[in-house]
């Protein structure tokens, strides 16, 4: 639920009350956070719906006065010229109420297949990047076959799925895209030097794509100090950025530039970028020159090469926020200084690995 403070600014930008340099710095504001502006597209709509469904019920008090009237004149009805006197008096607001009886129809129709239109689009143009793990295909027939036969020795499971994670703390913290994790019995990730650990869910938020992993191995001893801090306002087009993950086993290094400040679809919570990417990406690190985090690999647009997109890392800070009123874990301390900004990109790569892990999902 929106503060008080914030509704009332909102419900005055809206209806055009603000003065001038009240509403220029609101929308310097809308700008840079973009929690913000889906605040104010989520009134707009709800203004809209509430100014439409006064109209209506203005038109149902008119339909039912005229129900009335026609009730009180089925005795001049009757006459010849009843209905005609009758049509003469109410024939516009009979005609409006046929008029909007129709565009509610067809309105009605046309919602139902702009409901429907995203799901095909999404499923036709959107393509998630969780990597199918091949050798699961190659192996399959071998475990089903060796089930049975205790002289063998156990066959490794195989991953199903992977993605990419990044730490956000040092003491064990991990986000990833849900979508990678979904369906998961168990998580498993790896980084660049080796080092495995078994992690588990703590958190998960569907609706910006993205899960919280903590490692639970009891010998592990942190992270150690993070070189990248988190960006919280937005970005501006044409940034250089770069992302490190692994749609292969080994990591792999893609650069671009920030193409639009929306993601799929005009979403606002995500940015695009021309970044090829493949399964296997999602989860990583998104990351602008001076090696700031600014973004989540979620998914690309399928049939169009370089768009990429990537969940804005102000969703990021907010899910983690979100953490300790869920009862999930005790505040999370993140990372303050960037120790990346002075360094060329081979060196950022270089000390980057140590926190990019691949993420395995077992079921």
């Amino acid at each position: 639920m929106l503060e008080y403070r914030a509704y009332d600014e909102i419900e005055r930008y809206l209806n055009g009350k603000m003065a001038s340099e009240e509403k220029a710095a609101f929308e310097a504001l809308l700008h840079h956070d973009a929690r913000l502006t889906e605040q104010v597209e989520e009134h707009r709509q709800l203004l809209h719906t509430m100014k439409k469904y006064g109209q209506r019920q203005q038109l149902r008090q008119q339909l039912n006065s005229i129900h009335s009237q026609m009730v009180a004149t089925e005795p001049l009805a009757a006459s010849p010229n009843g209905w005609k006197i009758f049509w003469g008096k109410h024939r516009q607001t009979m005609a409006v109420a046929a008029s909007v009886s129709l565009l509610s129809v067809f309105g009605t129709l046309w919602s139902v297949q702009q409901l429907k239109a995203p799901v095909r689009q999404q499923t036709a143009h959107y393509v998630e990047l969780r990597r199918e793990v091949e050798r699961l295909k190659k192996t399959q027939t071998a475990i089903i076959n060796g089930i049975n036969d205790a002289s063998k020795p156990a066959t490794p499971r195989p991953a199903a799925f992977s993605g990419t994670g990044f730490a956000i703390s040092s003491d064990g913290y991990l986000v990833t895209s849900s979508h990678v994790v979904e369906g998961a019995d168990s998580i498993m990730v790896e980084n660049k030097a080796g080092l495995k650990y078994k992690v588990s869910e703590v958190y998960r938020d569907e609706i910006h794509d993205l899960s919280i992993l903590k490692v639970t191995e009891d010998n592990f001893e942190g992270f150690g100090k993070l070189p990248y801090t988190f960006k919280v306002s937005e970005s501006d087009l044409g940034e250089r950025v770069f992302t490190l993950g692994y749609p292969r086993e080994d990591i792999v290094f893609g650069e671009g530039s920030l193409s639009s400040s929306t993601g799929f679809e005009g979403d606002t919570t995500s940015y695009q970028i021309s970044i090829p990417l493949n399964p296997g990406n999602s989860g990583g690190p998104l990351l602008d020159d001076k090696g700031n985090l600014i973004g989540v690999i979620s998914g690309k647009q399928a049939g169009q090469e370089g768009a990429a997109f990537a969940i804005k890392s102000a969703y990021l800070l907010q899910l983690i926020d979100e953490l300790p009123g869920a009862g999930k874990v005790d505040p999370l301390t993140l990372p303050k200084n960037n120790t990346l900004s002075t360094q060329t990109r081979p060196q950022q790569l270089k000390k980057l690995k140590e926190y990019v892990f691949v993420v395995k999902v077992y079921n």
